[in-house]
């Protein structure tokens, strides 16, 4: 078929010429520029992890280095989901617009519960005084213990998939 798509990196272009929703074609190329950015920090983050343990003998330190891995697949997962939604539908059926539309709103708060996440698990140290409108938001969010950052980003991913499943036909 030569509508059809070989992958993760096929899915990107297929699925932006596939869908008539512009808000999804706009998810397309900003969830694959968060997708891209959000790779290189983690693939720089466990050659930082790896260097900075070298030398040491297995146990824990395996363990940690698998754990950057295991997380930046959590992260990249959820922000690659509607895209791959999206251009499966449209490989296998004749996708509306809705559902192209539903599931960038969902990636796009994916994007944002990841930043509402960062900003919940930025240590104490580093924490700066908020200014602006969003101060006491922002205040409110450093209050809160720092693993609650995980809560909004997996809120989002489950969005997206119970989505998908709603609207699917």
């Amino acid at each position: 078929m030569a509508d059809d798509y070989g992958g993760v990196l096929g899915a990107f272009p297929y699925a932006f010429r596939a869908s008539n929703s512009r808000l999804f074609q706009t998810y397309v190329v900003l969830g694959g520029l968060v997708t891209v950015a959000v790779s290189l920090l983690f693939v720089a983050a466990v050659v930082g992890v790896i260097a900075g343990t070298t030398g040491g003998r297995g146990g824990s330190l395996t363990l940690s280095r698998s754990f950057f891995a295991v997380v930046g697949l959590f992260v990249v997962v959820p922000l690659v989901a509607p895209v791959l939604f999206v251009a499966r539908r449209h490989r296998r059926t004749d996708s509306d617009g809705h559902y192209d539309a539903t599931l960038a709103l969902t990636g796009y708060l994916f994007v944002g519960a990841l930043y509402v996440g960062l900003v919940i698990s930025v240590p104490p140290s580093q924490q700066t005084s908020p200014t602006g409108v969003f101060a006491p938001v922002v205040e409110v969010l450093y209050a809160l213990p720092q693993l609650a950052g995980v809560g909004p980003p997996l809120v989002a991913a489950t969005v997206i998939f119970l989505c998908h499943r709603w609207l699917r036909e």
